[in-house]
């Protein structure tokens, strides 16, 4: 009996390295942050406006070692009244052609600000009264509707860019938005089957995603997935077409 328990241990630890080691990443940038987390000194602010500012034709997604498409929509990200750090959303997937609703909650754990302004080319911001500027990680959870088919939950680490202007509101940090390799609204994580209890590589992210093989996307100055991944959902990628297929 206690060789069985010290089995279930340790597959349970091996399981969850693995889902650790799925969710680690860091923006590869190069301003510098300052050390201290100012996560507290920032729960007067509202950073719910970042995360559905993107047009949904530029949100990007894969699930799967195969890297099937996956598209996602948040639709309402509101901010709790009763713990600032914690944000509720809603939204839908799209995998295959099959969608699904879900809700859940975005939770900030770290903010980070960089230690020099950054105004983008030949100084563009450098006028817009920009106060501060950096990062931020939290643990997202979004619980798909488990009634409807190939549901599950997503889970992970969301890795976003922000600025305060000079109205004291948080902004999207798009002023590098020309440069090679620009993403934003990492989306880091699994996805788990309700009906398996298996897992899947799941990430998103706003022009690029994070983490993929290094034959996916192909593009220089922006996403282009290789046609070794057509048949994957790919085929099917328009980065000018609106397509609206959450409603």
């Amino acid at each position: 009996m206690n060789r069985i328990i010290i089995i279930l241990l340790l597959l349970s630890q091996i399981s969850f390295a693995q889902t650790v080691d799925r969710i680690e990443w860091n923006y590869p940038r190069n301003e510098e942050l300052k050390t201290k987390n100012v996560v507290t000194e920032y729960n007067q602010f509202d950073f719910s406006k970042i995360w559905t500012f993107t047009e949904n034709n530029n949100v990007l997604g894969i699930i799967g070692d195969d890297h099937q498409r996956l598209k996602i929509k948040l639709i309402s990200v509101k901010k709790n009244s009763n713990n600032p750090n914690q944000y509720f959303v809603t939204g839908k997937s799209c995998v295959k052609g099959t969608i699904c609703d879900f809700s859940g909650t975005i939770n900030l754990t770290e903010i980070k600000e960089l230690k020099e302004l950054h105004f983008g080319v030949d100084d563009e911001y450098a006028d817009k009264g920009i106060k501060s500027q950096g990062t931020l990680i939290a643990d997202y959870e979004f619980k798909e509707n488990s009634e409807q088919k190939h549901s599950g939950i997503f889970k992970g680490k969301l890795h976003s860019k922000w600025y305060l202007n000079s109205e004291n509101k948080i902004e999207y940090d798009n002023i590098e938005f020309i440069s090679d390799g620009y993403l934003n609204n990492a989306f880091v994580g699994v996805w788990k089957s309700y009906s398996t209890g298996k897992e899947k590589n799941c990430n998103w992210a706003d022009y690029r995603i994070p983490i993929t093989n290094r034959d996916f996307d192909i593009g220089a100055g922006e996403f282009s997935p290789s046609e070794k991944y057509f048949n994957k959902g790919w085929s099917e990628y328009k980065p000018l077409e609106k397509d609206e297929w959450w409603k």
